[in-house]
């Protein structure tokens, strides 16, 4: 393994900082000024290193390229009013990473390489923090294989990076979504648990598809009869029936187990409301909606946080909700916020000093 203190550092000559607009700034466009790289190879991680964000070389035979062996995370670092620095939750976004490194025939990425060299990224790019409500660091964790061969196996020697964008809120308003009934997003005994990039890129088609009806997302269904909800485009899914907050289950391992969601989970309890995680229909969504029972429709994610769903629409059937009424999601997201922000405790240690 590498210790903390073995991880070699090249810093910038220059900043690009004083040139970004951090209030104004979208998601995944703008890199700050370093990023972390490690090899590894002949069975072990090596050249640890973090050095100003630049391009990578890559032989046009490289395995990733031609068959999919990459996977990534997303987490998100804030700062708070004395300026101090935070992660949200990096562990729980370790233990998936390696998860999905497993399922995808992959090297587990150790701590002291993926937490430590994380830490180590963050503390010497921290200015780049936004000081903003509602802004974040988002940090994208990524693993790739790098053998220079075309032949279908799992790859000897693998590139693991660590690259740093600040952003602002990503669905700032509320969502349409369009429930899809043709395409899949995964399906029991897959890869739909894993954050593997081919998952992704599976989804466009479908998604696009949704944008020509004037749709922004879909909500995925299941493989089998197309009924069960799965997740909301690139989000978990959370629907308030009544007092009940109903989550869809991870037990076939078709939906990827969200850090958000297991939070919003929490929360949802502490507010009083019941929470389920179950199978859920859109037949059960549909009944609650004409009986005036469903209150709200939300997504989650690290990109996203909480996102409102204004519309759903199934078949013929279109559900439309006045977003501006609710009460639930919203003081969810306020929570969240004033936690991650460090105005209100941190009860539960999910915040990761820098």
């Amino acid at each position: 393994m590498v210790a903390a203190m073995d991880i070699l550092i090249t810093k910038s000559e220059t900043s690009k900082l004083r040139s970004v607009d951090l209030i104004n700034i979208p998601f995944g466009k703008q890199f700050t000024d370093h990023m972390l790289e490690a090899d590894y190879i002949d069975g072990e991680w090596k050249n640890v290193e973090i050095k100003p964000y630049q391009p990578i070389s890559m032989s046009p035979s490289n395995a990733a390229l031609h068959y999919g062996q990459s996977i990534f995370e997303g987490i998100k670092a804030y700062k708070h009013e004395n300026g101090e620095a935070y992660i949200f939750r990096p562990y729980d976004n370790f233990k998936r990473f390696n998860i999905s490194a497993e399922r995808m025939q992959m090297p587990q990425v150790p701590e002291d390489i993926f937490i430590e060299g994380m830490r180590k990224l963050i503390e010497i790019d921290k200015d780049w923090i936004p000081a903003h409500t509602d802004h974040s660091l988002y940090i994208r964790p990524f693993m790739f294989a790098s053998d220079e061969v075309l032949g279908v196996k799992s790859s000897d020697n693998y590139k693991f990076m660590v690259i740093l964008s600040p952003t602002g809120p990503y669905y700032a308003a509320p969502m349409k979504i369009y429930v899809e009934e043709h395409y899949v997003r995964a399906v029991a005994g897959g890869v739909g648990y894993a954050k593997a990039a081919g998952n992704y890129a599976a989804a466009m088609y479908a998604t696009a598809e949704a944008k020509k009806k004037g749709y922004d997302q879909v909500l995925w269904t299941d493989a089998i009869e197309h009924k069960y909800l799965q997740e909301f485009g690139m989000m978990n899914g959370f629907v308030i029936i009544g007092n009940t907050a109903v989550t869809p289950d991870l037990g076939e391992g078709t939906i990827l187990a969200g850090v958000t969601r297991d939070t919003v989970m929490t929360i949802l309890k502490e507010m009083g409301l019941t929470v389920e995680e179950r199978a859920i229909s859109i037949d059960e969504v549909m009944e609650a909606f004409a009986k005036g029972e469903l209150k709200e429709v939300f997504g989650t994610g690290t990109a996203a946080t909480i996102s409102l769903i204004k519309e759903l629409r199934y078949k013929d059937t279109v559900m439309k909700f006045d977003t501006d009424q609710w009460k639930i999601s919203p003081e969810v997201k306020r929570r969240l916020t004033a936690i991650r922000e460090g105005r209100e405790a941190d009860t539960h240690e999910w915040m990761y000093k820098i």
